[in-house]
């Protein structure tokens, strides 16, 4: 792009005038460069701030990669990050008769995308009754679920053992080592606060459309599953996030139902490779924990879109 040079007389017509000649851009006004304390002042911390955050955020995950990739088995001689670089930990992960890590993953996404889906479901089935109609009981089952949720889960595991001791004699299918009772138990856990998030989204969804369906002959259920459903789509993915999420992480519950190996998450599974004091061996656990987080990095990755509507539009009403 060509320069300009403007020229201005500071004393016009007197002799001895002294010319200024200012080189700015074609079609824009001079831009002087911003002394390096007012750009620190201004925005350069702020880099600083994000640089050392990010460097926070990742040296973790570099190091579990290093790890992984170290056939040392131990975290010690990982400190030097990739110094030894072999895939024997990968390929030991699947050759474990004891340790059936294939089966471990295929387990935790049966379960977890069960769970996420029926969590889904429920919660906005629950969060529709409680936003759109009015019946004795609303208010009080809405504190109800808002002071459930203040007692931890962990408190419940004598009552949830006892409880899936006694199905399981009734009914073996649903009992104690049944991923069946596993998915039962993460649905009645998740349903307070899920229900409790989503009502307040479907809160901003205005009763206009609603009483437009119903016009046109529209019952609830045919309002639900082919309006609202659609228009509360954020809040769904985020929920069905968070669950998924939450059941990949989950130890203390899974660890108590689930016995047999080739029914236990990854969760529960990779716990085996650092629990044993004689056969400890990080590396194979790193490489383990390494590919059970391409899968919540690819959801997350994939409804990242609809992550910051789903969390922050409930709560402006």
């Amino acid at each position: 792009m060509s320069d300009i040079t403007i020229t201005r007389d500071l004393a016009q017509n007197a002799p001895g005038a002294t010319r200024l000649l200012t080189t700015v851009p074609e079609g824009g006004a001079p831009h002087p460069k911003r002394p390096f304390r007012v750009w620190f002042r201004q925005t350069g911390w702020r880099h600083i701030v994000g640089v050392a955050m990010l460097v926070f955020a990742a040296f973790p995950l570099l190091y579990v990669l290093s790890a992984s990739l170290n056939p040392g088995g131990t975290l010690m001689t990982a400190n030097s990050l990739f110094s030894n670089v072999s895939p024997g930990s990968y390929v030991e992960l699947f050759q474990r008769p004891q340790q059936p890590y294939a089966a471990w993953f295929l387990n935790t996404l049966v379960i977890g995308l069960t769970s996420a889906a029926g969590t889904v479901l429920l919660g906005a089935l629950a969060a529709y009754a409680f936003s759109r109609m009015r019946f004795t009981g609303r208010r009080f089952g809405l504190i109800t679920l808002l002071l459930v949720q203040m007692f931890p889960q962990l408190l419940a595991m004598v009552a949830i053992f006892l409880l899936m001791s006694a199905i399981d004699e009734i009914f073996p299918g649903f009992g104690l080592n049944s991923q069946i009772g596993l998915i039962m138990v993460y649905l009645g856990g998740a349903l307070g606060v899920n229900t409790y998030l989503m009502y307040g989204f479907f809160n901003t969804v205005p009763s206009s459309i609603d009483e437009a369906a119903k016009l046109d002959g529209a019952g609830h259920a045919r309002i639900f599953f082919t309006i609202i459903l659609r228009l509360v789509a954020p809040i769904l993915a985020v929920v069905g996030l968070l669950s998924f999420l939450g059941t990949m992480s989950e130890f203390v519950i899974a660890s108590v139902i689930l016995v047999d190996p080739e029914k236990q998450t990854l969760a529960v599974g990779l716990y085996q490779f650092i629990s044993q004091e004689t056969s400890r061996n990080w590396s194979v656990f790193a490489a383990g924990a390494v590919l059970a987080a391409i899968i919540p990095v690819a959801l997350f990755l994939a409804l990242q879109r609809f992550i910051v509507g789903g969390l922050t539009a409930g709560a402006v009403k």
